[in-house]
């Protein structure tokens, strides 16, 4: 396979990712994924369905599962990344689906917390997703029972168990019970 330097373009990368699993491109730089923890993995899947079923009844966008590559290149060189969840407004929808990654910013991504993360690595990785054009980016935390939700002007709002997150600028009319995510 050929790079660029030892960089990989997002067209490598697409072929480099459907035989080696989870990873993201991140300027150029193949990164691995690590499987998903329980906890994790109950937590998406919980909020994946929430927010899907409200999206799809309401048929305002798509919603994405984990897995699914956005191409934003920036001034560094090719990324690819995968949110745990993303949504993109039926505005915003491209007219044909792409065949390999989708190439504008989804509208919400929501990143669920693994044990190994690092609050600098989630810090880079939400403020990344925000200045691509990511109207809100959501931090669901595991351990804390807790959901951050981050907007582009620099503020944000954390919601707990014994809460409803109904503060969603790219979802308005969402309300989601925080004890059915989490307990």
């Amino acid at each position: 396979m050929s790079t660029v330097g030892n960089k990989m373009t997002a067209e490598e990368f697409a072929a480099y990712a459907a035989k080696h699993g989870r990873c993201e491109l991140i300027h150029g730089e193949v990164r691995a994924l690590t499987p998903a923890s329980y906890g994790h993995g109950l937590v998406t899947s919980r909020l994946n369905t929430l927010i899907g079923h409200w999206v799809m009844n309401q048929r305002i966008g798509e919603v994405f599962a984990a897995e699914t590559g956005f191409r934003l290149d920036d001034e560094r060189g090719p990324v690819v990344r995968a949110p745990d969840i993303a949504f993109i407004a039926q505005e915003r929808l491209p007219g044909v689906k792409p065949e390999s990654f989708a190439t504008s910013p989804p509208d919400l991504i929501v990143e669920t917390l693994s044990p190994g993360d690092t609050s600098s690595e989630v810090s880079e990785k939400i403020m990344w997703w925000l200045s691509q054009g990511v109207k809100e980016a959501w931090v669901a935390d595991p351990g804390n029972k807790t959901v951050t939700l981050h907007w582009p002007d620099s503020t944000s709002r954390r919601f707990a168990v014994g809460q409803s997150l109904d503060a969603s600028r790219a979802l308005p009319g969402l309300v989601i019970d925080l004890a059915m995510v989490f307990d």
